[in-house]
């Protein structure tokens, strides 16, 4: 016998609403995902480092995951905030609860859900003062991961373009999968967390899903931590402003005076 799930749908008072789809992106499947600085207005900039990518927060911004759902059809979510489902608030994995997304949907999901009109703002904040840390689950500190489903299709439809690639076997899914509950670079302390902020609206409603596969056709992982942080591991965050000026030919028209002494 099936075991129910909640699945929420997000109301468009709560920041998710169709948009003209974003240009394409290079991807490994339906969703992309990208974290806003919600008190800059700013995405940020993800950095490639050791086969993961990166972003640099600052410890007392709150910040949104957003997530693009690039493919015609509908698609489950399930989103882990440094290793924690961010809706039941369980430790997360692929077979729990998540947010569906319609077909060319943007989502800001703006905090640990506390019911379906509230949410408590997510919080860039020190390791000590995480939502995770304070409830005894430390380990996972600095990694957000989304587990994408695509929908089983209950009606024939016409050919449609292929939007990825196929989805991995199930030994390969599984171990895709467990990159969300951790993460193999340990040597070093995270030096930012996700606190439980403010309580803020957030309305979402219940909806029926059926997965098409047990396995996720996608796993999406970001890894976060403070700017200093990653340019302690050697990622360059600020490319030089300017390059160094080089000897010019012809720097001026005509012959100017020299100085006189």
């Amino acid at each position: 016998m099936k075991r129910l799930l909640p699945l929420l749908l997000i109301l468009p008072l709560a920041g998710f609403r169709p948009v003209p789809p974003p240009p394409p992106m290079p991807q490994d499947g339906p969703v992309r995902m990208t974290l806003i600085d919600r008190d800059r207005g700013t995405e940020l900039r993800s950095h490639a480092a050791d086969g993961q990518r990166w972003v640099a927060g600052e410890r007392g911004h709150r910040y949104a995951v957003r997530l693009y759902n690039d493919s015609p059809r509908r698609v489950l979510v399930v989103l882990s905030v440094d290793g924690i489902n961010a809706i039941s608030g369980e430790d997360a994995d692929p077979s729990q609860t998540g947010y569906v997304l319609n077909p060319g949907q943007r989502a800001d999901i703006t905090g640990w859900r506390k019911s379906q009109d509230e949410v408590a703002q997510f919080v860039f904040s020190s390791p000590s003062g995480s939502y995770a840390s304070r409830t005894g689950r430390a380990d996972n500190i600095g990694v957000i991961g989304a587990a994408v489903f695509e929908e089983a299709r209950r009606w024939p439809l016409r050919p449609e373009p292929l939007l990825r690639r196929g989805a991995p076997a199930p030994a390969a899914a599984d171990a895709s999968a467990s990159r969300m509950d951790g993460y193999s670079a340990r040597s070093q302390a995270p030096s930012l967390g996700t606190g439980h902020g403010a309580r803020e609206r957030s309305s979402v409603r219940d909806t029926a899903f059926e997965r098409a596969s047990r396995t996720p056709a996608q796993v999406v992982q970001l890894r976060y931590d403070s700017a200093r942080a990653l340019r302690a591991r050697g990622i360059v965050l600020d490319p030089p402003s300017r390059l160094p000026r080089e000897p010019q030919a012809f720097p001026n028209r005509y012959v100017p005076d020299p100085p006189t002494r």
